[in-house]
């Protein structure tokens, strides 16, 4: 019976910036800043520990279209390491790093197929059976046409892959790039659909697999929870898919219990079991304190802003492990102190607000000659950050009005 195996894997987007964080020391940064890489090493080690048929990478390898030189190096490096071990790739190129972009360029060894902006069908055999990989790469930044008519129908008697960076046509979450219906690839009688475009893991289809692996590493508090590829084995007709996680840094949101707690001290305690019980080897934690009663959001909320979080950070760090806390967020479900009619209307005009909303109102800002040039770059992370600490600004200030 024959059978074959592979590594699927996505959006890399190495050389990662992680402008939108701030409060992180010297050492926390470094970590941050070189976790794209890190979680590529462990990807390329993998690879190199299992010796798979083949490596399939689906998009966004580099996080920008000019591709960070650093970036570029390690990648080369990597797929050195891979023609070395006799192991084939196919990439494609995605929507941050389309083949219109500026690029040193370093030229990569002879076991890397990479597809160009039209479908190709790729042929290989793997220890006596044929295997067809199709795919293409962004030639521009912004495909919005469909793909999937040019992707050829499954051949009999061979093993027929589909790498395809795009969105599914009922995603009303994520911006649409080279939409499809998954009944469209069904039509295609593949034997597996290996995805990108959508850092949430998710499987579309089990039969076929139709399969989203997620980024190589979460970049923001929206991108949480485990990340890595897939290990798939294809045996005629039948798929066996093994998740490997890869990140270096987790990402995680952490509800902490504070049933009966009156005091600081108690609050620090109950967090830091909760961290402690967090098994990643490097967390950046969203906190959110649940079960509060009346007395205990009283006592929170006149601490000052952005005092909590300073003194969590302080009291939850460990010499021993990168533990950052990025934001504390009050659950207040079931109290009264809800925001008032106008108040409301207020957080809910600035949870509509849009990318082109945050740039008008802080044009003046950014283009102060003087401040803008130390300003993070108004990214997708700051934007909610900036939206958070509004809406949480807009419930204190009402509270301190019902007060006079």
């Amino acid at each position: 019976m024959a059978s074959i195996r592979f590594i699927h894997s996505a959006d890399l987007h190495l050389g990662s910036p992680f402008s939108g964080m701030k409060g992180l020391d010297a050492e926390q940064w470094k970590i941050l800043q070189n976790s794209t890489l890190a979680a590529f090493e462990r990807l390329i080690s993998y690879t190199l520990e299992t010796g798979p048929d083949f490596l399939l990478i689906v998009g966004d390898v580099y996080d920008g279209e000019d591709r960070n030189l650093r970036a570029q190096h390690r990648f080369q490096q990597g797929m050195e390491q891979l023609h070395k071990a006799g192991i084939p790739v196919f990439l494609s190129h995605g929507n941050h790093d389309h083949l219109s972009g500026g690029a040193a360029s370093f030229d990569l060894p002879a076991n890397v197929h990479v597809f160009q902006d039209r479908v190709e069908n790729v042929t290989l055999t793997v220890g006596g059976a044929t295997v067809k990989i199709a795919g293409f790469s962004y030639g521009r930044r912004h495909i919005t046409e469909s793909m999937i008519e040019h992707y050829p129908v499954k051949e009999t008697g061979v093993f027929q892959i589909g790498m395809l960076h795009g969105s599914e046509e009922s995603d009303t979450e994520h911006a649409m790039y080279a939409p499809f219906r998954k009944e469209q690839l069904l039509d295609k009688k593949y034997d597996y659909w290996a995805l990108g475009h959508i850092h949430k893991r998710q499987q579309l289809s089990l039969d076929p697999p139709i399969v989203y692996p997620g980024n190589l590493q979460g970049r923001h508090r929206k991108e949480s929870g485990p990340k890595g590829f897939y290990e798939v084995v294809l045996t005629d007709g039948h798929a066996e898919l093994e998740f490997i996680g890869a990140e270096a840094v987790c990402f995680e949101r952490i509800e902490v219990d504070c049933s009966g707690v009156q005091h600081m001290n108690e609050l620090f305690s109950v967090a830091k079991e909760q961290i402690e019980a967090h098994d990643a080897e490097a967390l950046v934690a969203e906190l959110e304190l649940q079960n509060l009663d009346e007395a205990t959001i009283h006592m929170l909320e006149d601490i000052p802003d952005g005092e909590l979080v300073y003194a969590l950070r302080e009291a939850l760090s460990n010499p021993r492990r990168f533990v950052h806390i990025s934001t504390v967020q009050l659950d207040k479900k079931g109290l009264s102190s809800e925001l008032s009619p106008f108040g409301k209307q207020l957080a809910s005009r600035l949870e509509s607000w849009e990318a082109g909303d945050w740039k008008q109102a802080l044009k003046e800002l950014y283009n102060h000659p003087k401040s803008g040039r130390f300003l993070p770059q108004l990214n997708s992370g700051l934007q909610e950050d900036l939206q958070a600490e509004a809406i949480a600004k807009i419930r204190k200030m009402m509270a301190l009005e019902e007060q006079r």
